[in-house]
């Protein structure tokens, strides 16, 4: 864990004892004790470094990860969209209990981006492994500002899946993607948004998963 005040250690601390607690009823994390949500903690934090000066959306937020571990150390206003809607009620106590600056979005991405309060909005876009690279990026480029960047945690990609985002993000008005190796498989993806996205993308509820751009 990096070195961190400790107003910001404390907060971290009961994140955890929340997301535990709330783990019991709703199935938020595979994480079940606090050592395993710590790491999970950690890997958040390797975002940390590539948060723009602005709003963070994040994409399939589930149990909060990484975006209320970045809303606690880096001081940003989150946006958290989570179609579950037990766990974007997880997500809205938990933001209120840590004092978090932020909004919680129940829906799907590919509805929300096309909201005018929403779309090419945001500073920087989280998201972790919630569907092939290709799809994630329709998810998120849309919703950034030109000049934000989407920061995409993923696991080891495949030569196919990389040719497939390079191909992918101009269409979306994204810039050439830079992949940051971190420990063990683990993967940061780093695209800039260079120009607006085109209105027809993100195309309907689940088309980017099962079709997803220049992905064969």
């Amino acid at each position: 864990m990096v070195s961190l005040p400790q107003d910001r250690r404390d907060r971290l601390a009961a994140y955890v004892e929340l997301l535990l607690s709330a783990n019991r009823s709703v199935n938020l994390t595979a994480a079940r004790t606090p050592e395993a949500v710590w790491e999970h903690i950690e890997d958040s934090l390797t975002v940390a470094p590539y948060i723009a000066k602005g709003e963070l959306v994040d994409v399939g937020s589930g149990g909060g990860f990484p975006a209320i571990p970045l809303a606690i150390v880096c001081e940003v206003r989150v946006t958290l969209i989570e179609a579950v809607a037990k766990k974007a009620a997880f997500l809205r106590s938990a933001l209120t209990e840590l004092g978090l600056e932020g909004e919680i979005l129940v829906g799907r991405a590919e509805t929300i981006a096309h909201e005018a309060a929403y779309r090419e909005r945001f500073a920087t876009a989280t998201a972790r492994a919630v569907a092939s690279a290709p799809a994630v990026l329709e998810f998120t480029l849309p919703l950034l500002r030109v000049g934000g960047r989407a920061v995409l945690q993923r696991g080891r990609m495949g030569e196919v899946e990389l040719r497939a985002v390079e191909a992918a993000s101009p269409m979306l008005g994204g810039g050439p993607p830079v992949e940051t190796a971190l420990e063990g498989e683990h993967r940061l993806l780093v695209i800039e948004k260079l120009a607006m996205t085109p209105v027809r993308f993100p195309r309907r509820v689940g088309v980017p998963q099962r079709k997803p751009l220049c992905f064969t």
